[in-house]
C-alpha cells in the first residue's frame, strides 16, 4: 500500500509530489494526459515569481519535473476511473489496475468551457479553438475573433497577434476581469479590435468557420461578421465527473474543501483548479499542492 496517491501532474499535482518527497512519503503519481495540465494551452507565464520577463510554459513545466526526478519520482501515465473506500485506506481504479493507498491528493484540474453557440461543436478543429498557443500558427495573416474578458483572453489575444492580422476580442459586457495591465497593452495594440456588449450567437460555414453572428446584448441587434478563426476562453470546468458522490462539489463540480485542504473524506485532499477558490493561477496551484502534500504528511503520521 503506497502512502500517497497524487492524480494529476499539473503545477499542483507535482508540486504536491516535490513536498511529499521531501517528507520521504510512498508516492505515486498519475497523468491521464500530458504533464502541465491546462497551463500548457498557453505559451508564456508572465507572472511566476523569480522569473522577471516571463517564462515559457513548457520551460516551467520541464522545470518542475525535472525537480521531482531530483527524489527518484517520476509521473505515471494513466487514467484513475474511480475511487472507493478501502481497508486502512482507499482503492484508485487506473487502467485496469487497482492502486492501493493511504491517502490521495485530487490534482486533476479543470478544462477549457464551451460557448455553447450554434454551430460550435461543427467547427471545432476546423477554425475553433481553445489554445492559441497550439493553433494560432495556422491563422498567419488571418482574421479571428477572441471570447473572453479575462487574463487567459487578453494573453492569448495577444499572443495571436504574433500570427493573425487582425484579431477582436468580443465581450458580453463593457468592462474586463482581466488585469489592468494586460488590458492597457491591449487597447495599445494596433492589430487588436475590441467589440463590446455582444455575444456570439452562430457559428457559420461551409467546410470551415466562414461568419460569426454577433448579438448586441443591449439592442438585440443581430450583425454577421466574416471571421477565419474564433479561440474561446470564457471559464474552465473542473475535471472531476470521476468523482461523482464520492467528495462533496459545488453545483459547478468544484471541489469544496476545509483548511488544509481536507476534502469531505479524511485522507482525500484537493489542490489546484478542481477546488473551488477565488483565484486560478499557477502560483496559487502550486501553492495548494505544498499546502495538501503537508496535509497528507500529518495525516499519515496520525493514522
Amino acid at each position: 500500500m503506497h502512502d500517497l496517491a497524487i492524480i494529476g501532474a499539473g503545477p499542483a499535482g507535482l508540486s504536491a509530489g516535490l513536498y511529499a518527497a521531501r517528507y520521504k512519503l510512498d508516492t505515486v503519481i498519475f497523468e491521464k494526459m500530458s504533464i502541465g495540465g491546462q497551463i500548457i494551452l498557453s505559451s508564456e507565464i508572465e507572472n511566476y515569481p523569480g522569473f522577471p520577463g516571463g517564462i515559457s510554459t513548457l520551460e516551467l513545466i520541464e522545470r518542475m519535473h525535472k525537480h521531482i526526478g531530483e527524489y527518484g519520482l517520476d509521473v505515471t501515465t494513466g487514467k484513475v476511473s474511480a475511487i472507493k473506500e478501502a481497508q486502512g485506506g482507499y482503492v484508485l481504479s487506473c487502467d485496469n489496475k487497482e492502486i492501493f493507498v493511504k491517502s490521495v491528493i485530487l490534482a486533476c484540474g479543470a478544462s477549457p468551457k464551451r460557448l455553447g453557440a450554434k454551430g460550435e461543436d461543427k467547427f471545432i478543429g476546423r477554425g475553433i479553438s481553445y489554445c492559441a498557443t497550439c493553433d494560432g500558427p495556422l491563422f498567419k495573416n488571418k482574421e479571428v475573433a477572441v471570447i473572453g474578458g479575462g487574463d487567459r483572453a487578453f494573453e492569448e489575444a495577444e499572443f495571436l497577434t504574433r500570427y493573425a492580422a487582425k484579431v477582436s476580442i468580443i465581450h458580453r459586457r463593457n468592462a474586463f476581469r482581466a488585469s489592468e495591465v494586460l488590458q492597457e497593452r491591449v487597447r495599445k495594440n494596433p492589430k487588436i479590435e475590441l467589440i463590446l456588449e455582444h455575444t456570439v450567437e452562430e457559428v457559420e460555414g461551409a467546410a470551415r468557420l466562414e461568419k460569426i453572428k454577433l448579438k448586441n446584448v443591449k439592442t438585440n441587434e443581430i450583425i454577421s461578421r466574416k471571421f477565419d478563426g474564433l479561440f474561446i476562453f470564457v471559464g474552465i470546468a473542473p475535471n472531476t465527473q470521476f468523482l461523482s458522490g464520492f467528495v462533496k462539489t459545488d453545483g459547478d463540480g468544484f471541489i469544496e474543501c476545509v483548511e488544509d485542504l481536507v476534502t469531505s473524506k479524511k485522507g482525500i485532499f484537493v489542490a489546484g483548479d478542481c477546488r473551488k477558490k477565488k483565484l486560478y493561477q499557477v502560483i496559487t496551484a502550486a501553492s495548494d499542492g505544498a499546502i495538501a502534500a503537508q496535509a497528507a504528511h500529518q495525516y499519515i503520521l496520525g493514522a
